[in-house]
């Protein structure tokens, strides 16, 4: 006999990812038991989380935000408070809330294959306000790992030579100090990423100046804060009509300019550089600022909404500087160029640290799964291990694209499994029998970035497989199609209840 379960499905993490699994489970197998387990005292994930100087979003908000709960403003780029505080209007409509456990730290996820169900081990705390807790277990028959990709609790690891020297402030963009004035100060930011770009424009509002320190440039785009089509649209289609086409507009746009930049990369990186070129004060050079030494879309690009970025650097408090550290001095950065950077704070934007279920250890009939071991099966199910969904967006796209298409791909597979009367599925690699060709494995995350390659290096994340289910996805059309209407049977194990 089966012990009973608490619930059908836990969901980790009260992210967008989790929210929108929620949504799925809730309005399309809505006899299901769920529950939402999050970390920490308030929903929303990373919009939660980060507080640095001008975080917003880098996709637009039409793909970004739930397809169930249409984003509605004409501005598609928003802030992370304008993002949490839609988060949390649509998690209140829709009657979520209640599903929702906060302060619910999740250690360890086992399965058992005899009971055919997982033990959900948490600690429950009160956000850090003091030392107690408590421990609270649960048993699901389903767990969707809805926690991102990135480590909540530490950096990415840099080294700074000599950072040990700087008398100054340093603080890191992920766990930005907010009591700290940096008015009238000399500000070095290191990197040149999407924190970079937002960093430079919204301090140099306050800071005497703004550094960007960056080894190599990034690809650049400037939007328009209201894209110019949006109001037109919604001046001449009734509204439900004018947010379904401006959404698909902007899957289209986006997926275009991404199809363009693997096809046809010199034609990519040639229009991406003169639009850079008309938008630079003529003190800056193009050349080596902002020619970057890998193609379009081998790192994800960066946006620059209303092309605030170069207005900083056109304001003359916004600069770029194309160079290495040779040291950090008490007050300021020597390069190897031998020139050198004042500095009163420094902040190290060199990215995230990759850490797949935020520490959560994930045990399978007593042995523990390592992720990086692993394949992804079509970007969702883990190599060998049963019932068990992770939530993974797009690099190329917005992320709630692919955290939909997997929630979806979530909701078909358990209709299948009902029907079917079966108690668990579990993804086995073909290869693995007598005769199969070895399957290559392929970074889960399809950009060159330093840190994809750290992780990597450290197998913190699953990795895809060069063909069938395991390639890796890239294309939101055809994911929604596999979600909708794919093969449920290749290389998927199931089991089916024993008769009583």
């Amino acid at each position: 006999m089966f012990e009973a379960l608490d619930y059908d499905v836990v969901i980790v993490g009260a992210g967008i990812s989790g929210i929108n699994a929620a949504y799925r489970i809730q309005h399309e197998l809505g006899d299901l038991r769920y529950i939402v387990l999050e970390n920490r005292s308030e929903l929303g994930g990373t919009w939660s989380l980060f507080k640095y100087p001008g975080i917003r979003s880098d996709s637009d908000l039409y793909t970004f935000g739930f397809p169930w709960e249409p984003w509605t403003e004409n501005h598609p780029i928003a802030s992370a408070p304008a993002i949490l505080s839609y988060m949390k209007r649509t998690v209140d409509k829709h009657g979520l809330m209640e599903h929702i456990r906060f302060n619910h730290k999740v250690d360890r996820l086992s399965w058992s294959s005899e009971q055919q169900s997982w033990t959900i081990d948490s600690t429950c705390h009160d956000g850090g306000q003091s030392v107690a807790a408590a421990r609270k277990v649960y048993r699901a028959k389903y767990v969707i790992m809805a926690t991102g990709y990135y480590d909540y609790e530490q950096p990415l690891e840099t080294t700074i030579p000599g950072l040990e020297n700087f008398q100054g402030k340093v603080i890191h963009p992920q766990f930005w100090d907010e009591s700290y004035d940096y008015s009238d100060q000399n500000v070095v930011v290191i990197g040149s990423g999407a924190t970079a770009v937002t960093l430079l424009p919204a301090m140099s509002e306050k800071a005497k100046s703004v550094t960007i320190l960056q080894r190599s440039p990034s690809y650049l785009l400037a939007n328009p804060i209201v894209p110019p089509l949006v109001p037109t649209i919604k001046r001449w289609l009734p509204t439900s009509w004018a947010i379904k086409v401006i959404r698909w507009r902007a899957i289209l746009n986006t997926y275009l300019i991404y199809w363009l930049c693997q096809y046809f990369p010199n034609k990519a990186r040639r229009i991406l550089q003169s639009r850079v070129a008309t938008e630079l004060p003529a003190d800056v050079p193009c050349d080596p600022h902002f020619i970057p030494r890998y193609s379009p879309w081998q790192q994800r690009m960066c946006i620059t909404p209303g092309g605030d970025f170069f207005a900083a650097l056109r304001s003359g408090k916004g600069h770029v500087v194309t160079d290495t550290v040779n040291t950090v001095e008490s007050d300021g950065i020597l390069l190897n160029s031998g020139a050198r950077l004042p500095a009163d704070l420094i902040v190290p934007a060199t990215g995230l640290r990759v850490e797949m279920g935020g520490h959560t250890k994930l045990v399978v009939d007593g042995k523990q799964v390592n992720f990086g071991d692993k394949l992804a099966w079509k970007g969702a199910l883990l190599q060998d291990v049963p019932n068990f969904i992770f939530v993974f967006g797009y690099t190329n796209m917005s992320w709630t694209l692919g955290a939909d298409a997997t929630a979806q791909l979530f909701v078909r597979l358990v209709k299948k499994m009902r029907g079917e009367k079966c108690s668990s599925v579990v993804p086995r690699l073909a290869s693995q029998h007598p005769g199969a060709a070895p399957m290559q494995r392929i970074p889960l995350l399809n950009l060159n970035s330093s840190y994809v390659k750290k992780a990597v290096e450290r197998g913190t994340m699953p990795q895809s497989g060069d063909r069938g289910p395991w390639a890796a996805r890239t294309s939101y059309f055809r994911d929604y199609w596999n979600a909708k209407f794919g093969d449920l049977h290749q290389d998927l194990a199931f089991t089916r209840l024993k008769a009583e």
